[in-house]
Order: C-alpha cells, then sequence, then structure tokens
C-alpha cells in the first residue's frame, strides 16, 4: 500500500520532463540585448567571409569620420594618393587613332582624368572598393562617375564564380526600391532602339580576402587606434590645461562680510598682472592655490599608439611628423619598404586604369570603326621616389656598356641588349615599340 504523502506527491509533483521544459522555457524567455541578438546570424546577400552589411557600412562611416576630422588619417590618405599618383599618369597606345581617342577621353571636361585618378586612390584608401559607373553617348564617348561604397547594397555574382559580378543594387535617398545597374559583359554588350549602351558598373577592389566581394580600406585595421589616440592626446592637453591653472588666496582679518565682500570685488576688478610687483601690510596674507596633478611623463604611451598606426599602414615614424632618434641612414632604410608599397599601389591604379580604358575603347569601337577594339592599352606612373634615379642612371650607362661589348662580340642580340639596359636602369620595357635599326638588323 501507498502512504497518503507518496499519493499526495503523485497529484501535485510534475514529471520530470515538464521541469526541464519548463527550464528551456524560462531560459528562452530572458530579454534579448543588443550584444546577444546577431550572435550566430549571418547575412542572406552577403558571401561567408564578408562583413556583415549593418557592420561594413560601420566601417566605411568611421573611416570617412576619420578622415575628415583626424589629422593623421587625413595625411596617410594624402601620402598615399601623392605618392601613388602624383607624379601623374599617361595612356599610352600603339594605335595612333585609338590613341587620340584615348586622349579625347582622358582630357574630356566630364571625366578631367588628371584630377580624378587621385579621387580613385582616396576612395580605395578609405573604403577599399571602387564602384565606377560608365555610361555612354550616342558618339560613343564614355564617361566616369564614383559611386559611394555606401551606397551599394547587394552584388549579384554567379553562382560558380564570386568574381563573375553580374549587378549592382544601387541605394536612392528618399526611394524604398533600389536601382539595379548590370556588370560590364563584353559578350552582351549592345545598343538599344536609339543607339545606346546601357550604363555599367565596374567593381575593384583593394586588400580583399580570397572568396570575398568586398574590399577593406586601408584605414580600417587602424581606426581605433587612431580614436585612442585622439583621446590620450586630447586627455593630455586638457591636464596640461588645469595643471597651470591657479588662483590667489588672500587671508585677512575683516570685520564683517560686507567687508570681506567688499574686498573681493575689488581684487576682482583689478586682478594683479602676471610679473608685477604687489605689497601689502601684516593685514593681508597672499598665497597662489594650484592642482597638483602629479601626472607621470606619458610621452611614451603615446609613442607606443602611434607605432601601431605607423604599422598598420606601414609607414615610418619619421612620415608621421614623429622623427623620433633616428637618423638619416635609418630613416632612409625604414622608407624602403614604404616605397614599395607605394610602387605596388601604383601598379594596381595602373591596372585598373588599363580595364577601365579597354572598356572605353571596345565601347567607342562600336561606333567608330577606326578604333582598335583588341589594342593594347597601357599606363604608365611616374617615380615613387626620385633619390634613386641617379643611382639608376649609373647603373644603366656602366650595363650599356657591358651588353655593347657583348653585342660586338655576336653573344648578345640586339633584344638582349636593350632588355639589359631597361632592367637595370628600373624602367619597363616597351612592347610595342622598336628602335628602327634593331628592328632592321633582325
Amino acid at each position: 500500500m501507498t502512504s497518503l504523502r507518496e499519493r499526495f506527491q503523485t497529484l501535485f509533483q510534475p514529471p520530470e520532463n515538464t521541469l526541464e521544459v519548463t527550464d528551456s522555457r524560462a531560459t528562452l524567455s530572458l530579454p534579448e540585448q543588443e550584444s546577444t541578438f546577431l550572435i550566430g546570424t549571418e547575412s542572406y546577400f552577403s558571401q561567408p567571409r564578408d562583413r556583415d552589411a549593418y557592420d561594413r557600412e560601420e566601417v566605411l562611416q568611421d573611416s570617412l569620420q576619420a578622415w575628415r576630422f583626424n589629422p593623421l588619417a587625413r595625411r596617410i590618405v594624402e601620402m598615399t594618393t601623392q605618392y601613388a599618383t602624383g607624379g601623374g599618369l599617361k595612356a599610352v597606345c600603339p594605335h595612333q587613332p585609338t590613341q587620340n581617342f584615348l586622349d579625347q577621353f582622358w582630357g574630356h571636361r566630364l571625366n578631367r582624368m588628371d584630377k580624378r585618378v587621385g579621387e580613385f586612390s582616396d576612395e580605395l584608401c578609405l573604403s577599399g572598393n571602387l564602384f565606377l559607373l560608365l555610361s555612354t553617348d550616342q558618339s560613343g564617348m564614355s564617361y566616369l562617375r564614383i559611386l559611394p561604397s555606401t551606397d551599394i547594397l547587394k552584388i549579384d555574382s554567379s553562382e560558380n564564380d564570386i568574381e563573375q559580378e553580374l549587378a549592382f543594387h544601387l541605394r536612392v535617398p528618399g526611394e524604398t526600391e533600389a536601382i539595379v545597374y548590370p556588370g560590364y559583359d563584353p559578350q552582351t554588350e549592345q545598343t538599344d532602339g536609339q543607339g545606346r549602351l546601357k550604363a555599367v558598373v565596374l567593381h575593384y577592389a583593394l586588400n580583399r580576402p580570397s572568396g570575398s566581394q568586398w574590399g577593406e580600406g586601408d584605414l580600417t585595421p587602424i581606426l581605433k587606434w587612431l580614436a585612442r589616440y585622439s583621446a590620450w592626446l586630447e586627455d593630455r592637453v586638457r591636464l596640461n590645461r588645469f595643471r597651470n591653472a591657479f588662483v590667489y588666496v588672500v587671508k585677512a582679518r575683516f570685520g564683517s562680510e560686507s567687508e570681506r565682500s567688499t574686498r573681493q570685488l575689488q581684487l576682482t576688478a583689478n586682478p594683479p598682472a602676471p610679473g608685477s610687483i604687489l605689497v601689502t601690510d601684516e593685514s593681508e596674507e597672499w598665497s597662489v592655490m594650484s592642482p597638483k596633478l602629479e601626472a607621470l611623463d606619458a610621452s611614451s604611451d603615446g609613442l607606443a599608439i602611434k607605432k601601431m598606426i605607423a604599422a598598420g599602414v606601414g609607414l615610418p615614424l619619421h612620415f608621421l611628423a614623429e622623427p623620433e632618434s633616428s637618423t638619416r641612414t635609418t630613416a632612409e632604410a625604414a622608407g624602403s619598404p614604404t616605397y614599395r608599397r607605394f610602387s605596388e599601389r601604383q601598379r594596381f591604379i595602373c591596372s585598373l586604369l588599363e580595364d577601365v580604358l579597354r572598356v572605353v575603347v571596345k565601347r567607342r569601337a562600336i561606333y567608330d570603326p577606326d578604333v582598335d577594339p583588341e589594342v593594347m592599352v597601357r599606363v604608365e606612373g611616374g617615380d615613387v621616389s626620385a633619390r634613386d634615379n641617379r643611382e639608376l642612371a649609373e647603373a644603366g650607362q656602366q650595363v650599356a656598356q657591358v651588353a655593347a661589348d657583348l653585342y660586338e662580340r655576336d653573344l648578345i642580340d640586339a633584344r638582349e641588349v636593350l632588355r639589359l639596359v631597361y632592367r637595370f636602369m628600373g624602367e619597363r620595357q616597351p612592347e610595342f615599340s622598336k628602335n628602327k635599326e634593331i628592328a632592321q638588323s633582325e
């Protein structure tokens, strides 16, 4: 027989599985917070290795704000643009009618490519992405406009190749529907009923991980360090301001509160000037009260943060107004990796410009048969650094003498002579222009 206690437990105690359900419901009923709301989620429209849309937009806005208000960020972007494009870029083509069109496109008042290439470099530094809207009129002249990276909502790519971008969804202020621009596809290029080509978008990404659609800006890894350096510097300025603040304290015997107030008003109206001599009698005693903050020397902290910023963008400290204790020799040695980085950026910009110009030429060829759509177009950049020009010139002169001697002995041909001279002078050998005498000798 069961006891009365066992019967009551059977009637009123819930089963074990009910307790588990209750605990799980209690866990699910916990309030959601901003820090836990997006845990385990991912964007449906982005790739697994890309940032989420909200995170990417926040980083882009932070980079723009840093460029606007932070002198270090502004200088980093300006320096990259000055070294990569400041020497000037030039489009070169062996086909003269095509070269004439390229000159027209480059100098057109609606393109002004000499100025616009600097904007290309700035946008790549800030966002790591360059979206170019290419439109063509009925004469075959094309025009370029930069689309802000923050306005691109989504990029449609091919199912089996993420780098084949098919369409771009552009945000329109005040509109709920996005504008969709197709990506450039030479196989589907054709004019409409009015003889016009559709506007297309060209996308170029910098610092892009493999398997991603979006690039990363140069300022992205140093944004938090720029903010910390600004906060540290502002605290130091505020601290030094209050450290130098002081007030005069006057002690005297007054018969009443009104006498004390009257004396204070007199001193407030005519305070003693700095460096003046103050003579009082025994009834008054003057002293100075100042804050004793006892702040330690924090220059090493600021230098450590600045080193983090310099390392993040590949610049030596003397490029950021921080000579430290470097000599001329160490400064030149520290500048070599920086110039290599600037040269790499210049090659990237030249490569994307060559791709843009090839698209422009192919579109022009639809309207103008004199333009060769398959001609090779090359963009040449200026010297990143002029310090090695003399050394390269001396090396080229010496190797030219040696190569000429080998050529006279029939040990090398004329093409090899040119290759050696261009190689030691640090220049790229022209692929489509040859010396007439060498061509005849061959």
